[in-house]
């Protein structure tokens, strides 16, 4: 009988895939041919998607910063097109997170920028 050198290293590789793919649905979890498909197809889409998560949140912010500087007279591109004009250096993630924390802060920066025009 042919001796087998390598099983210890087979079995972890083995194992590894399948610890991966636990969670899934059927077969994908247990059989190992299915579990490679699919935990290279998963690692595809995390790739893809840890992109994309860069754009919903700019978008996230951009809805929110509308609604917020919407009560206050303004819309988003005038309220974005003063704030640059008035060289106020804040980003959309810190006024998204500047009107949802703190509104009282956020109204003194669009009074400021409103000022500016």
């Amino acid at each position: 009988m042919a001796r087998v050198k390598n099983s210890v290293a087979s079995r972890a590789r083995r194992k590894k895939v399948l610890k991966q793919a636990k969670g899934y649905y059927g077969r994908r979890k247990s059989n190992l041919k299915l579990a490679y498909e699919a935990v290279a197809h998963a690692g595809q889409y995390a790739y893809e998607h840890r992109r994309d998560k860069k754009g919903d949140f700019r978008r996230l912010w951009i809805t929110r910063l509308n609604g917020a500087v919407r009560e206050h007279g303004l819309n988003y591109s005038t309220f974005i097109h003063l704030l640059n004009k008035s060289e106020i250096n804040l980003n959309r993630k810190v006024l998204a997170d500047l009107a949802v924390s703190d509104p009282v802060a956020f109204s003194a920066v669009v009074e400021k920028v409103k000022a500016a025009a």
